[in-house]
């Protein structure tokens, strides 16, 4: 199977990938074999969430019941919604690009997965702990291991993200994604709010970002990608106000080329002893019902 090249620009920081060498990339990347292990799959009466076992325990999958559509984009081992952290350049290149090392969860550019050492779950939690791969270098990162913990409650999963990095190096601040999440390309239009008066149900922004990275600021500190229904996907990241996204164009679905991206952003500095812990929250509604219930979270303490 031909693997989809990961259209993700990037490190936010730096200059973004030109699509000609996205195409490119494309073009060079390897067959890869079928996937053998089987996802695991959290769901309730309202939604069902899965995680690709063969790519660190990265989300591929986030439904409503009881037979929406998956809305999140797999195409790659670098899509889904999964962690990625940067750090100082290595010598490795993605494709042309000079690179830097970018532990990720799902695995690297050429489809080689990353690989998951431990998996617990109960019919109300789901827990998987890996170990990164350099996005671009391919090698597993062994000072590095990813953990998350899910959980549902109604039309809300919440998701926990540890990253522990236990290497020597001292790398340079950089954006990190936190997570990067990855979509269905046919939820076009971002919504969030931009203004200086957050969760006074001032009005929200609705627009439609492009190609390669944009920043944006979402004040309320949460954002949605919404379809020509105006339903979609919202993620809830306290405590991150900052975004970087684009749509990527190409065919849609899960497994198409095209998607629609945005990452919570924070420069962060990865060095001896680094750990960092982080919570998100993910429903599917309209941009008013998920204004809705992520304020209720905020009011109960997130």
């Amino acid at each position: 199977m031909k693997r989809k090249c990961r259209s993700f620009a990037g490190d936010p920081g730096n200059p973004a990938v030109s699509v000609s060498m996205v195409r490119l990339a494309c073009l060079l990347l390897a067959s890869v074999p079928a996937l053998a292990a089987e996802p695991a799959f959290l769901e309730n009466d309202r939604i069902r969430i899965g995680v690709d076992l063969e790519s660190g325990g990265s989300i591929f999958h986030f439904s409503e019941k009881p037979d929406g559509p998956n809305l999140l984009n797999h195409a790659d081992r670098g899509r889904f919604i999964q962690q990625s952290y940067y750090g100082k350049p290595d010598g490795s290149k993605w494709v042309e690009k000079p690179w830097c090392w970018n532990p990720v969860q799902g695995g690297d550019y050429k489809g080689k997965p990353a690989r998951v050492v431990e998996k617990k779950q109960t019919d109300d939690s789901l827990y998987v702990k890996s170990v990164p791969v350099n996005w671009a270098g391919g090698e597993d990162v062994e000072e590095c291991r990813m953990e998350e913990w899910i959980f549902l409650d109604g039309p809300i999963a919440t998701i926990r993200f540890r990253f522990v990095y236990k290497g020597e190096a001292i790398h340079p601040p950089k954006h990190q994604e936190l997570p990067a999440v990855f979509v269905d390309s046919t939820l076009a239009d971002l919504v969030y709010y931009k203004g200086d008066q957050p969760w006074t149900g001032a009005a929200l922004t609705m627009d439609r970002p492009g190609w390669p990275n944009e920043p944006r600021e979402a004040n309320e500190e949460w954002a949605a990608w919404v379809g020509p229904d105006g339903r979609g996907i919202g993620v809830y990241f306290p405590g991150n106000p900052q975004l970087t996204t684009y749509r990527h164009p190409g065919k849609t679905g899960p497994k198409g080329g095209g998607c629609s991206y945005f990452a919570p952003v924070r420069t962060m500095q990865i060095k001896p002893g680094f750990e960092h812990d982080y919570t998100i929250h993910l429903t599917i509604g309209t941009a008013a019902e998920i204004r809705q219930r992520f304020g209720e979270l905020r009011k109960a303490g997130d």
